[in-house]
């Protein structure tokens, strides 16, 4: 459990219905449930359960704690005159942010969501979820994952157990060889810039499992490991939800 900007509530309901902010929360058949909050999300947000009976609801507040972001602020433009995208690049992108939705709205029943995570791969943390560069006054998107540095081609591991729902044999333009995660629950991992994938779409994945193995195709300057989640639209903080985090 992380009550912050990033994290995590694991909980369980006696049956009826969980709405968190007035937006329901699927519950499983033992009561279990999963919700989860934005790296933006507001400081006070409630957690209501309408009995299933016909009961008194009942509320419960939430103080969602702020976090401290890593925020640089540089003295260039966000992005020089010159360097925009031309039509081809634009094209491919929305196939491919296409297939990102697509995948991350699948539901799959994989339970990995129940699990306490675990490292996808050892190394250094190079980069961490939610810093942000500032430029002449312009925020620039905040880093959404987590990057861990490891040499090419050592094998990454999945944090949970779950189901392949994309993985780019074709590179993509900035993500390279992507893998999509789903634990179940709207809970969602994804691997970025593999030097290769060891598992295709539609595979069932136990925790501890290889995935790929560390690369830096896409746009990337050396070879590492980007993991980010996401749980119904939400970008989560991978650090959150690892073992001795929860």
């Amino acid at each position: 459990m992380a009550l912050t900007q990033g994290g995590w509530l694991r909980a369980r309901a006696m049956p009826g219905q969980v709405k968190l902010d007035g937006i329901g929360l699927p519950v499983a058949d033992d009561g279990l449930f999963l919700t989860a909050f934005d790296r933006d999300a507001p400081p006070r947000m409630v957690l209501r359960y309408e009995p299933g009976d016909g009961g008194v609801p009942f509320e419960l507040p939430l103080t969602i704690a702020p976090r401290a972001w890593a925020i640089e602020h540089v003295d260039t433009p966000l992005r020089p005159p010159s360097a925009g995208p031309d039509a081809s690049f634009m094209a491919r992108r929305k196939g491919e942010l296409a297939q990102i939705k697509a995948a991350r709205a699948r539901e799959t029943g994989a339970q990995g969501w129940r699990q306490g995570m675990v490292r996808p791969a050892r190394g250094r943390f190079s980069g961490r979820f939610g810093s942000q560069r500032v430029y002449q006054g312009q925020p620039g998107a905040y880093h959404s994952g987590l990057d861990i540095a490891g040499a090419a081609g050592t094998p990454y591991v999945a944090p949970a157990s779950g189901t392949v729902v994309l993985a780019a044999t074709a590179p993509f333009t900035l993500e390279g060889h992507l893998l999509l995660l789903d634990h179940g629950m709207g809970l969602c991992s994804a691997f970025l810039h593999a030097a290769q994938l060891l598992v295709a779409e539609g595979d069932s994945v136990q925790q501890g499992q290889p995935l790929g193995l560390i690369g830096q195709t896409g746009r990337a300057t050396g070879p590492h490991l980007h993991w980010s989640l996401t749980w119904r639209g939400s970008r989560l903080d991978p650090q959150l939800f690892l073992a001795s985090a929860g």
